[in-house]
């Protein structure tokens, strides 16, 4: 046992580091999401130039394989939380991951029909619920509750550059080289991230050797809970009073106590979390879905000037990403989510503006790029509320019923739940988005959009955080 005197590994203060885990993490969500990226502006014209797509058909074929990687990690993201909470190291299934996205690019390179690229794309989905479900898992062992806000914004910011850069270099490498040059680059990429998986060392496994890395937590605690007066004893019970709330009446049944975070399902809160989830995975699913094709339409761009749309949409998301999340751990994930998914409303109506040709064709590409700009900050916005929303709630029920969700706890269970939902969200946006397009035209899609972005700020007014009230204050 390492505890009891046993050599400790070769450099294990850097691999144990809280900067080291959310690194690799970090690039691991980034190769996930730049290997997905990478394929959006080139699925038309890869349907069309390898496989002879008719073009009338290839707005259906590009959106049908979007959803088979968001349809695929739905089905994997629970499963993938159950085992990572139920085994003692979530290195391994981490290192899963990457085995399946490897096989996945491979296929993707060589894949000469629609069923190669099916089962290619199904590959990707398996290896996005491991990375994602263990990997935000990873996140919170790491950096606690109490800045798991923050932590979510930077990472989300910094791997917000995958889709930021990923089209834009598949657009050129297809262009330029073929698919060769994407492949090479995605496997130079799988390298890096199998070498920081297989060298990172988690923070219990370090201190079974003694060591205490820095800003080590046990994610006991919850900023949600701190305060920085001193309580009076109205507000120790109150506490007491909300603590009781999650407390498990009775004995569960044989499913609940198979997979407990089900009964965290009961609280109406962390099911808005997860539709809040959903309806930004539609959201991001339905600009990846459309914007090639209404660009390669409307202006009559190609893949590589596809592309480098995707600058416009993600580079809020990279700047405002951190300042975000530093937002939602300091006024809380009610105001976040109401004035994030509220502001997408008028900016996705704005969006049939370019269509309808207001002004000559560079002053239309000009209007797109600011308007795909102004819904890229809704997205930085609506990042992380409902992750950190759904990880309160569940954490509440953890700390009223001690030792019932096991010695793991069960937040990747939950991350697998919340994967699920985002996952849906991914399935059914490319499909519903797609077929409006084509069924009643890009701007009345984008209504439909914002319809549901300001249903999604609605209830989130209503149900997470608490109880509204002026200010939008912490209320949970």
């Amino acid at each position: 046992m390492a505890g009891t005197g046993a050599r400790p590994p070769w450099g294990l203060q850097w691999r144990s580091s809280t900067a080291f885990i959310l690194a690799t993490v970090a690039i691991g969500l980034f190769t996930d999401l730049f290997l997905y990226g990478l394929v959006v502006p080139v699925l038309p014209f890869l349907l069309r130039d390898r496989i002879s797509i008719p073009d009338d058909e290839i707005q259906s074929y590009s959106s049908d394989l979007l959803a088979v990687y968001a349809g695929v990690q739905l089905l994997c993201s629970v499963p993938a939380g159950w085992i990572a909470d139920k085994t003692n190291s979530r290195q391994a299934p981490f290192l899963c991951g990457l085995t399946a996205l490897l096989g996945a690019t491979i296929l993707l390179a060589v894949g000469q029909s629609i069923g190669v690229l099916v089962i290619a794309r199904a590959l990707q989905g398996m290896s996005a619920s491991v990375v994602w479900t263990v990997g935000l898992a990873m996140i919170r062992d790491t950096v606690g509750p109490q800045n798991l806000g923050k932590a979510i914004g930077t990472i989300f910011s910094f791997i917000s550059v995958g889709p930021l850069i990923a089209p834009v270099v598949g657009g050129i490498l297809y262009d330029k080289i073929g698919y060769a040059g994407v492949f090479g680059v995605g496997s130079a990429l799988l390298g890096v991230d199998f070498v920081m998986r297989l060298l990172v060392v988690e923070k219990k496994t370090a201190a079974e050797y003694g060591s205490h890395p820095e800003n080590e937590n046990d994610g006991t605690d919850s900023a949600a809970d701190e305060a920085t007066d001193e309580p009076t004893e109205e507000d120790a019970l109150l506490q007491r009073k909300q603590d009781e709330r999650y407390e498990i009446d009775g004995e569960p049944n044989r499913l609940i106590r198979a997979i407990p975070v089900l009964y965290c399902l009961r609280n109406p809160r962390l099911l808005v979390a997860f539709i809040m989830a959903f309806a930004q995975a539609a959201l991001l699913a339905a600009f990846d879905a459309t914007i090639p094709t209404e660009a390669r339409d409307l202006f009559g761009f190609s893949s590589l000037q596809a592309g480098l749309l995707f600058i416009a949409l993600n580079i809020p998301c990279l700047l405002l990403g951190p300042v975000a999340g530093w937002a939602v751990d300091r006024f809380g994930t009610k105001p976040a989510a109401v004035i994030g998914f509220g502001y997408l409303v008028p900016v996705l109506l704005l969006l049939r503006l370019p269509p309808e040709q207001h002004v000559d064709r560079s002053g239309n590409i000009a209007l797109y790029c600011a308007l795909l700009a102004l819904n890229g900050v809704g997205l930085a916005i609506i990042d992380s509320p409902s992750f950190v929303e759904a990880s309160d709630v569940v954490q509440r029920y953890d700390k009223a019923n001690p030792g019932f969700f096991g010695a793991n706890g069960p937040y990747a269970q939950l991350y697998g739940f919340n994967s699920l939902f985002f996952c849906a969200g991914l399935t059914l946006g490319p499909i519903i988005s797609g077929t409006l397009r084509d069924r009643i035209g890009y701007g009345n899609m984008n209504a439909v959009l914002a319809g549901a972005a300001g249903f999604t700020a609605v209830i989130s007014y209503f149900v997470i955080g608490g109880k509204p009230r002026i200010g939008f204050g912490r209320t949970q």
